[in-house]
């Protein structure tokens, strides 16, 4: 049975999602804001955080930084904001996705299904030029130094990697890395895209934005 911790600092959202995920099958625990949320998260094991930003005390950004200190985990940011600003900086702190308030029950026990699958799939080391991927240890090395990368940016460039040389449609890679179609204007796929170049400094100019199709990463690497 997978764990999720609650983080809301309304009392009657923290229990409709408690009453919902646990109708799922999930057991959950709740918390009123990011100070005590960071204290749970520190004696307990959890599969996945629903965060609520804007919180009394610690903010929700704040506290998934001090959570993965500790270690890391699956985070879906819950929240009234929805500026791109406030995206990018929650993906930028390790955040996978991104609900504005209100929202849907089943859309949001659709999403943790989403990031908690796993694939079973043979683990590999991928090598390209001085980057390397070991799927094992889910680590990404560039010129032997470690590049820690968010879960979402991590499968990113994994897909991409795996697929050397092809154009990827916006719809392809949706699908595969999230699960399910955005709407047609949500920046979710440009965002993390934006990060994962500059998190991958030099290696980042290797990923071309195909105009009207997607994107690729470039089969040949300049040594």
């Amino acid at each position: 049975m997978a764990k999720i911790l609650v983080v809301d600092d309304e009392e009657k959202i923290r229990e409709m999602i408690r009453k919902y995920a646990e109708h799922e099958g999930y057991e959950v625990t709740c918390a009123s804001n990011g100070a005590e949320a960071v204290r749970i998260f520190e004696t307990g094991q959890f599969d996945a955080v629903v965060m609520d930003v804007m919180m009394p005390e610690m903010d929700g950004y704040e506290a998934l930084k001090k959570m993965r200190e500790t270690r890391d985990v699956h985070c879906i940011f819950l929240t009234a904001l929805g500026q791109e600003y406030d995206r990018i900086h929650g993906f930028d702190v390790g955040g996978e996705d991104y609900v504005t308030k209100p929202f849907s029950l089943k859309e949001l026990m659709m999403r943790i299904r989403v990031i908690l699958k796993r694939e079973n799939a043979a683990s590999t080391t991928i090598s390209v030029g001085d980057m390397i991927i070991d799927e094992d240890a889910h680590t990404v090395t560039i010129e032997g130094k470690r590049v820690d990368l968010p879960n979402k940016e991590y499968e990113l460039l994994l897909y991409l990697v795996k697929n050397r040389g092809n154009a990827l449609t916006r719809s392809a890679i949706l699908s595969k890395i999230w699960g399910y179609e955005y709407d047609s204007d949500d920046r979710t796929l440009d965002t993390h895209m934006k990060l994962l170049r500059k998190d991958l400094g030099d290696y980042g100019k290797y990923i071309t934005t195909i105009r009207g199709v997607g994107y690729r990463f470039e089969k040949e690497i300049q040594s």
